[in-house]
């Protein structure tokens, strides 16, 4: 990344996007860790209601985290656009999560003029680098 590569949407920016538009986003408890040129790294808080049978966190947890960060980096190429919106989200779940936060990094693999392509790699918190839960891949449609 070049000095020259600053985000097109700021922290402040994109949270209160997502309050505004996602109707969901107060059920949700992110953190914005950082904002990148085509990468974000996003944390969701833990709660007990996000535990399935098992103990283990709900894959919809992990989705929200993953589709959360990608629509993250993708507006640090695009700008604020809340027209841009999810048209594809694969995840493989790796291995159990534990009762605890969880991080996302995404990172934008190809930006067209149509659709951003990219990748999140979702780990537990504390746990050391490298060590994923969940590996998703997305696309996002922008208008």
């Amino acid at each position: 990344m070049s000095s020259d590569e600053v985000p097109r949407v700021t922290i402040a920016q994109f949270e209160e996007l997502l309050r505004a538009t996602v109707p969901m986003e107060g059920e949700h408890p992110y953190s914005v860790l950082s904002l990148g040129w085509g990468e974000a790294v996003i944390r969701i808080d833990y709660r007990d209601n996000q535990l399935r049978a098992g103990g283990t966190l709900s894959g919809p947890t992990m989705m929200t985290l993953a589709d959360t960060a990608l629509y993250a980096a993708v507006l640090t190429r695009i700008g604020y656009e809340p027209l841009a919106v999810t048209s594809d989200l694969n995840i493989r779940f790796l291995r159990k999560p534990a009762p605890k936060p969880l991080i996302g990094r995404a990172n934008i693999l190809r930006l067209g003029r149509k659709l951003a392509v990219g990748t999140v790699e979702i780990s537990s918190e504390g746990d050391p680098e490298g060590v994923l839960v969940a590996h998703a891949t997305g696309t996002y449609a922008i208008p």
